[in-house]
Order: structure tokens, then C-alpha cells, then sequence
């Protein structure tokens, strides 16, 4: 005998089916998502523009017909044994891989996000102790808080249920019943029925925070290089985007001389001359003096280079570097060189600044495109060096 058990809410039943689903692809995104994070075709775009993410391998649930018509178990007629393969594998079913094929390929669609979306998929799980925030009181930001209702505002911030509900109220109070109400009569609103939602002004205080981008654009910083860093500050800024009200960003390129930049004039200009990198530390360190006191602002500096400096200038940097971390945040050091022979680095800028690494001084390293993202990480959750 089958028992039924009546189910005790009138709830979608598959609302929690969706649920599972959604997750699913919020998890195929986020493990995705990694893989084109320095793809060309998120860098230096507007908030509203959408990307579209392959995501592989998710389908909706559905029932599947087979071939075998009314047949159910093993096909009669056949001799079938216990472990005998049968039919094609899928992964025969679909070819072999990077050749190609007739037969049927591993299906996938694209999902549309938003940069906001695709901000939280990649740091919404990410603990940051090491980035604390200075809470600035003598900044304060004003905000509108909702402060219940009023009986006259504005038609904008009118509240049509609540105004509906009013009336409903009056309505049975007065006793009028629409289904025995005469043809032609109506209840009409009264200008006591309609209520408008209230706004406060607050005051918060708010954290700040400015970034300083710096980076070499001398003769020896090729466009690859460029782009490796131009997609590792791309997931600076938006992390640190979500994680303040309000952000400031300045940009330094520099060879033998720094120079503040324009963002368009910071990917695109080069320079054929050499390196002298404290130049750039000492005109941030000018800037924050003058613009940025640490005393009202969080202040973040993160410099791209492939290393290289006239060594006439290492002790100079050095200087320059210890002074920073008096009164910044964070400094972060990325080293990109696609061709790097890390062992024989010993003159590089990253070796120089090996003896400053601690809390305040992170460094990393990258190669190609697929380091991005495990630098980044590597920087924001404390490792003070990534080989």
C-alpha cells in the first residue's frame, strides 16, 4: 500500500529545485571566472557593460527518453552480462580532444554578469586581517535613512500600498461593501488615505582610502608585460573598490623620471630609457604629503615592474621605500617577467627589497596571465613572497 503525505504549505515546491540550480552555476562561474579574469575584454571597461562566462557541464533537470521503447532493464534478447560496457562513453560520444569531430561536443552556455556581479562572485569569500581600516571621524558622508511614513510629501516618494490599505481601512469603517454597492457608486481616496515614505539625512563617518598604481614604463617593460599589469591592478581596484565608500586612485609611470598620469597615458605611453624607480616612490611619498595626509586617508601602493634598475639608484629606492612604510597601508611589489630566471635575479627589485618584507611589504611575482590570479590572492591574504 503507498502512502501519500499531504505536503503542508502552499510554497513553490520547486523553488528549492531553482535554488540548487542557481548555486550550481554561481559555483561554475566563480571556479571559471579565474581563468579570464586577465582577458583583454574585462580591462578598462564601464560598470554597466555585461560579460558573457562559459559555464560547462550545467543543464536544468529533466527526464531523458531512451531508444528502447517500452523496454525497461536489461534489452530482451541480449546477452548481458554483469560490468559489460555499453554504448559509447561520453567522453568517446564527443571526440577526441583538440581534434576534430562529427560527433557531439561537451555542451556549455554563456551566463551574463555585471562587473559588480563579477566583483562579489571573486571576492565575496575572501578574509582580509591583514588590510585593517583607519575608521576616519572626522570624515563624514550624509545618507538617507528611511523614518516611517507621512500623510504629505512628494507624489515620487508616495507609498502606494500603504495609501491602499488606508483606504481599505476607512472603507470598512464606514461600512461600504463594494458587491452591494449601487451601480456607479465608488469609495473614493481622501487625501488622509495617502501616505508618503519619510527620509532622514544621517551623518557617517566614512573610511577612505587612496591607491597609488605605479608603474615602469621604461625601454624594457614590453606590452605583454604592460597587460600582465594592467590586469593585476584591474583586481586591486576592484577589491578594494568593495571594501571602501570612497576611493582615489593615483597613477605613476616612470623610467629615469616619475610623473603623475592620466589612466589612458598610464597603459599606453612608453619610454625608451632606463630605470630609476625611487624616483616614483619619492613623488608618492610627496603626493601623500600634500594631498593624502595618513592621518584622514588609508593609503595603498602597488608597483609593477620587470625588476630591472640602474644600481647607482638601489640605495636611493631603498630610502624611499622604508620611508612609505611609515605611513601607508600596504605595499604591494609585483615583478612580471615572461622570460624570468628567478635564481639569477639577484639585482632585481625584488631581491632588494627582500630584507623590508613583512606585514606593510608584500611581493609576488608573475609570468603569465594564468599567475594573476594566484598572486593577487597570494598578496591580499598575507604571503610575503610568491615564487
Amino acid at each position: 500500500m503507498s502512502i501519500f503525505r499531504e505536503h503542508k504549505t502552499v510554497a513553490d515546491r520547486t523553488a528549492s529545485d531553482r535554488r540548487r540550480h542557481k548555486a550550481k552555476i554561481e559555483r561554475a562561474i566563480r571556479d571559471g571566472i579565474h581563468h579570464i579574469v586577465a582577458d583583454e575584454s574585462i580591462i578598462g571597461k564601464d560598470g554597466k557593460q555585461k560579460y558573457r562566462i562559459p559555464v560547462r557541464g550545467i543543464k536544468e533537470y529533466r527526464f531523458v527518453y531512451g531508444s528502447n521503447g517500452k523496454q525497461v532493464g536489461s534489452a530482451p534478447g541480449k546477452d548481458v552480462k554483469r560490468g559489460q560496457k555499453i554504448g559509447d562513453s561520453p567522453a568517446e560520444a564527443q571526440g577526441q580532444p583538440n581534434k576534430a569531430s562529427d560527433d557531439k561536443g561537451e555542451e556549455y552556455y554563456d551566463v551574463e554578469v555585471t562587473l559588480e556581479e563579477l566583483a562579489d562572485y571573486l571576492f565575496s569569500e575572501l578574509q582580509l586581517p591583514e588590510l585593517q581600516k583607519r575608521q576616519l571621524s572626522n570624515i563624514d558622508t550624509e545618507k538617507l535613512k528611511r523614518k516611517g511614513y507621512r500623510t504629505q510629501g512628494i507624489m515620487p516618494r508616495l507609498d502606494r500600498k500603504k495609501s491602499a490599505i488606508s483606504r481599505i481601512k476607512r472603507m470598512k469603517a464606514a461600512g461600504f461593501d463594494p458587491q452591494k454597492a449601487e451601480e456607479g457608486e465608488t469609495f473614493s481616496f481622501h487625501e488622509d488615505d495617502l501616505k508618503y515614505r519619510h527620509y532622514k539625512i544621517t551623518h557617517k563617518p566614512c573610511t577612505n582610502a587612496v591607491i597609488f598604481f605605479v608603474m615602469d614604463v621604461s625601454g624594457s617593460m614590453s606590452q605583454e608585460k604592460k597587460f600582465l599589469a594592467r590586469s593585476f591592478f584591474f583586481l586591486l581596484y576592484q577589491f578594494l573598490r568593495l571594501k571602501y565608500e570612497m576611493i582615489e586612485i593615483v597613477f605613476i609611470s616612470h623610467d629615469t623620471k616619475a610623473q603623475e598620469v592620466e589612466e589612458k597615458d598610464f597603459f599606453e605611453k612608453a619610454s625608451t630609457g632606463g630605470t630609476r624607480a625611487s624616483t616614483a616612490l619619492q613623488l608618492a611619498s610627496d603626493i601623500i604629503s600634500k594631498r593624502y595626509h595618513p592621518s584622514s586617508w588609508n593609503v595603498y601602493l602597488f608597483q609593477c615592474s620587470d625588476g630591472d634598475n640602474f644600481s647607482d639608484d638601489n640605495e636611493a629606492f631603498l630610502n624611499e621605500a622604508r620611508k612609505l612604510l611609515t605611513s601607508i597601508q600596504l605595499y604591494g611589489y609585483c615583478e612580471i617577467e615572461p622570460e624570468a630566471n628567478w635564481a639569477a635575479g639577484a639585482d632585481k627589485i625584488f631581491s632588494l627589497l627582500k630584507p623590508l618584507q613583512g606585514n606593510k611589504l608584500k611581493q609576488v611575482r608573475i609570468q603569465k596571465k594564468e599567475d594573476v590570479w594566484p598572486s593577487f590572492l597570494n598578496l591580499i591574504n598575507g604571503s610575503t613572497e610568491a615564487q
